[in-house]
């Protein structure tokens, strides 16, 4: 619509009325109008539009002086534009209203409170600009927002705060590198009913994930209070990440959950000049999610309908961005803002640039962690900016390349940000200002750090890696690292099936568009040891031990959630649906924990639950384990988990695998357990897979046959008990191949007796992605599917395709299925 009107209700913009309302306000307008008939809440409000923000220019004589003012500033000095920004906005906030436009703002606010039947109604003052959210420039969050505003004086004062907010340091400086106008964009202003988020929790989420892009996640933020402080980075938020996909078919498909360190909140000030303030949460709030599941899944549910809804108007992908606020008053959830993500949503993701780090010593130069954001590595030198104001940010002697340390960045620091290699800061989480604005300009960021302005010394070097998943780590030095970049379509293509061998939950979504068929290996080990960190006996029986030190350890690991056993299994799950979700629907075949005795022992309470074994490679370990009554509590948990994320959460692409199964008997005796637990072969899909790694395996594979679904050829563990040799053994290294005739002597016997008993069978061992001429042998085998390792998927195509093409070559052969049953191809002479 076109209009001179100064005020529109806020359900009378739509979509198509950024030029009047701006971009924000466009969106909640057409929510508004359109969704709300779908139950998502969205608190009213009015516009002031963008005629009435020129008519304030016009009426003070501003344009002129203003153009004048930045056209004589020298903007790539910091100091100059500090200078300009400042001059500009005090001009602003200086000028007077015309009557017309206060007489309809103070009757739009007199109307709002009525509806609210309040005196003069709470409100939120949000400014929006029409080049915000455009598919070309990101201005989010470029320009204020004013909580907690009420009366009609404060409410002028805000507005006219927000006018002048259009010409924040980092606004000029942002329009003038993108070649912007500053009078060719207009400021719209929105005056919303507040959700007294106050007294509960609010946040933002995200219909992708934030940092590899994949879609099939809603990723959402929350802290208690006020969403200021998750924008600002002062806290660290609780994150939920939720599986769309399955979340449509009606299963609670939280996929993830983290705890945040949520040590303050922003609530209502006491005095009109007072109208936020911080304060500390209590213990109770800082050891709790801040909102309940079923809270999370509303929130999903609507992120979803956004996205679907702005995908149709739109007619391509629109992954959306967005805030939301519980109402502590009342307990209702709200959306009070919504608007494109403009980042990932224009990535290609057909080109994959893999950062490699050859340095094997690194870790015994770490330093620091924290939460990673985007997947570069950089090196520079640390430049610490401690509580700078934005009167002093152009003082500071910030050299390009030096990698930016502080406790958290002000938005008016983005001119120096942009300078910089990486960013690392003390607090926030992966959507703080830090996290937002280095995903837009390319930066690797760690943030939430907790103290990395106290480790990290001015001056010295030392290389940032977002490379290594969602942990982010700040090595000592510069540590080498190599970039390879790859295109995904010119990949070519394979008959036989690539599968991913991935241990780390954090990097299954960057693994997600490889062109796969599931996953051969996930294991247990990596999340157990890294998300639970726990020897999982020790957190059932901790209380028992009477070892103070550790029950301390063990309670502050499990904040957060009802007591041991329920943080294992959502824990374990957790990590589990991850991977699932990543590549869902492909199959995903999680291999129960492995670990050796002497592993265990190393993990928190391990001392008291693990013996001293000999040779732990070839002890109590795998399936010996799971029936043992030392034991069986604890593969229970496991039982417990994979459950919950095929029941529960959905995820029925999950395969579970045994592993080190020495006789049938045995394997019999871990399905008693497993039954005991509530997890039966067969039930609603349920395969489970055997590792054949031992010879015992590959001699009594016909009758392992009769109780399995697959096998998969572990290679590693199959090598060293056919040569006898122990591969922790540097002394008979040498001799440790899988390459050797008698280790393929048996594999080409485990695949002949799996063809004739119709059993699938796959290799998930390390030997086909250390050797290309290995994963050749297996092709001309007829093995059914190869699983690798992520960093040897793209040789490891190439070495596949090139003997698939020898074999149709020289034999006039083609790799025809079996059967759709077995899902595996073999070689067969064409007549």
């Amino acid at each position: 619509m076109k209009t001179n009107k100064f005020i529109l209700n806020l359900n009378e913009v739509g979509i198509n009325d950024i030029e009047i309302v701006g971009g924000k306000n466009a969106s909640l307008g057409e929510m508004l109008q359109n969704l709300t008939n779908l139950g998502i809440r969205i608190p009213g409000g009015y516009v002031i539009t963008v005629a009435a923000y020129k008519e304030f220019i016009a009426y003070n004589f501003l344009e002129d002086q203003i153009k004048s003012i930045i056209r004589s500033s020298n903007l790539d000095n910091l100091d100059e534009l500090r200078l300009c920004g400042q001059k500009v906005r005090r001009m602003v906030a200086a000028g007077v209203f015309p009557q017309s436009i206060v007489e309809d703002i103070t009757n739009a606010y007199t109307q709002l409170s009525l509806t609210y039947k309040r005196d003069n109604v709470d409100v939120a003052v949000r400014s929006s600009a029409t080049a915000e959210d455009l598919p070309d420039a990101s201005f989010a969050g470029q320009q204020e927002t004013f909580l907690n505003i009420s009366g009609i004086d404060g409410l002028l004062e805000a507005v006219r705060n927000c006018f002048a907010s259009l010409f924040t340091d980092r606004a000029i400086s942002y329009r003038e590198s993108f070649k912007y106008d500053h009078f060719d964009i207009g400021l719209s202003v929105c005056v919303q009913k507040m959700v007294r988020s106050d007294l509960a929790a609010s946040g933002v989420a995200f219909s992708l994930c934030t940092e590899s892009g994949f879609k099939d996640a809603v990723i959402i933020n929350g802290s208690y209070g006020l969403g200021e402080l998750i924008v600002q980075g002062s806290v660290s938020p609780d994150e939920f990440i939720v599986f769309k996909p399955t979340l449509k078919q009606g299963f609670d498909s939280i996929i993830e959950r983290k705890l945040g360190v949520k040590d303050k909140m922003m609530v209502y000030g006491n005095t009109i000049t007072e109208r936020v303030k911080i304060v500390n949460t209590d213990k109770a709030q800082f050891d709790s999610f801040c909102i309940s599941d079923e809270q999370v899944l509303q929130l999903a549910h609507w992120v979803v309908m956004i996205e679907s809804y702005y995908t149709g108007i739109k007619g391509h992908w629109c992954p959306m961005d967005v805030e939301w606020a519980l109402d502590g008053a009342t307990g209702e959830l709200f959306i009070v803002q919504a608007r494109p993500e403009t980042i990932h949503s224009r990535k290609e993701y057909n080109t994959v640039v893999e950062y490699t780090i050859d340095d094997a010593k690194r870790h015994d130069k770490l330093i620091l962690k924290g939460i990673a954001v985007g997947d570069k590595i950089a090196t520079g030198n640390v430049n610490i900016l401690v509580a700078q104001g934005k009167d002093d940010i152009s003082h500071i002697d910030f050299k390009k390349g030096d990698v930016l340390v502080t406790d958290m960045t002000d938005p008016d620091w983005e001119p120096i940000m942009k300078q910089a290699s990486a960013i690392i800061t003390n607090k926030g989480g992966r959507t703080c200002h830090a996290a937002i604005v280095a995903r837009e300009l390319g930066v690797p960021a760690i943030v939430g750090c907790g103290n990395a302005t106290e480790m990290l010394k001015q001056g010295k070097l030392i290389t940032a890696s977002c490379a290594e998943g969602d942990a982010g780590l700040i090595y000592d030095g510069a540590v080498t690292y190599k970039e390879t970049v790859y295109k995904l379509d010119e990949l070519p293509k394979t008959d036989t099936p690539l599968m991913l061998n991935v241990a780390s939950p954090a990097m299954a979504f960057n693994f997600s568009h490889f062109p796969q068929a599931g996953v051969g290996l996930a294991r247990e080990e990596f999340i157990i040891n890294n998300y639970i960190k726990v020897h999982p006996m020790a957190l059932l029986k901790h209380k028992e031990l009477g070892d103070a030190d550790l029950t301390a350890q063990i309670n502050e690991l499990i904040r957060g959630y009802k007591d041991e056993e329920d943080f294992f299994v959502q824990k374990l799950a957790c990590g589990v649906s991850k991977i699932a979700a990543a590549f869902y629907p492909n199959k995903v075949i999680v291999r129960f924990s492995d670990f050796k005795s002497n592993e265990y022992f190393n993990m928190l309470g391990g001392k008291y639950f693990e013996p001293i074994e000999e040779n732990p490679m070839i002890g109590w370990r795998g399936a010996s384990r799971y029936y043992s009554p030392q034991y069986k509590e604890a593969f229970g948990l496991e039982c417990k988990a994979i459950k919950l994320v095929r029941e529960k959460l959905g995820l029925k692409n999950v395969t579970v695998m045994i592993p080190f199964c020495r006789t049938v008997k045995e394997l019999l005796q871990v399905y008693e357990v497993m039954n005991e637990y509530g997890l039966h072969r067969g039930e609603d899909g349920l395969e489970v897979f055997l590792m054949a790694e031992l010879p015992s395996n590959v001699i009594m594979a016909e009758q392992f046959a009769k109780h399995i679904d697959g096998f998969s050829i572990g290679s590693n563990d199959l090598t060293q008990l056919v040569l006898g040799l122990d591969r922790d053994s540097s002394l008979v290294a040498h001799i440790y191949d899988e390459r050797n005739e008698a280790v393929k002597g048996m594999i080409t016997m485990l695949l002949n007796t799996a063809k004739r008993e119709g059993v699938k069978v796959g290799i998930c061992g390390q030997g086909p992605s250390d050797f290309p001429d290995f994963a050749q042998f297996l092709v001309e085998q007829g093995i059914g599917s190869i699983s690798v390792t992520p960093d040897s998927f793209f040789k490891t195509v190439h070495a596949i395709h090139k003997v698939e093409e020898e074999i149709k070559e020289s034999k006039g052969a083609t790799i025809v299925p079996l059967t759709k049953h077995l899902d595996m191809p073999i070689f067969k002479t064409a007549q």
